[in-house]
């Protein structure tokens, strides 16, 4: 009796299947991290109208030692409202505050976030020191909005503090 072995062709099944599942691993891991990183790219729009109102801001009072009443008086129109950036505010009510309301489209839940660059006047030497952090509360003037507390991933990596 002559048996001959016929040579394997292809994949087992089992081969395949660890196959899948490392594939599997391999996209629970890197989705997250990516939208993550998309958000995080989606950041620096907002984050580029405050700057240049920060600037405007901060040339005024450097200049005339007042702050400016409203972005008007900064030099600096509103800024435009686009797929990532619902509005950009400033109020000087207090100190010098500058919100951005981030649409909720951004956002995996769905749901609007705003974040606040502060600052602080220094007196003597006319310069304003900001700091950029997340904002729970609503802005003067704007709707309600989640915040960036248990978020603080998405925001530009200045703010994360």
């Amino acid at each position: 009796m002559n048996i001959q072995k016929k040579a394997q062709q292809g994949f087992t099944l089992i081969e395949l299947m660890i196959v899948i599942a490392i594939i599997g691993i391999l996209a629970a891991i890197a989705l997250p991290a990516y939208q993550d990183y998309t958000i995080r790219a989606k950041m620096s729009e907002p984050m580029a109208y405050m700057s240049e109102l920060k600037t405007s801001i901060t040339e005024y009072y450097s200049a005339t030692g007042r702050l400016p009443t409203d972005d008007a008086q900064a030099g600096v129109g509103d800024a435009p409202r686009t797929d990532i950036t619902d509005t950009v505010s400033y109020d000087a009510t207090n100190a010098p505050l500058i919100y951005a309301n981030v649409v909720g489209s951004v956002f995996p839940d769905g749901n609007a976030r705003y974040f606040v660059l502060s600052g602080v006047t220094v007196g003597a030497e006319r310069e304003i020191r900001w700091t950029c952090k997340p904002f729970a509360a609503t802005p003067p003037g704007g709707a309600a909005s989640n915040d960036f507390q248990s978020d603080t991933n998405w925001l530009p990596a200045t703010c994360r503090g």
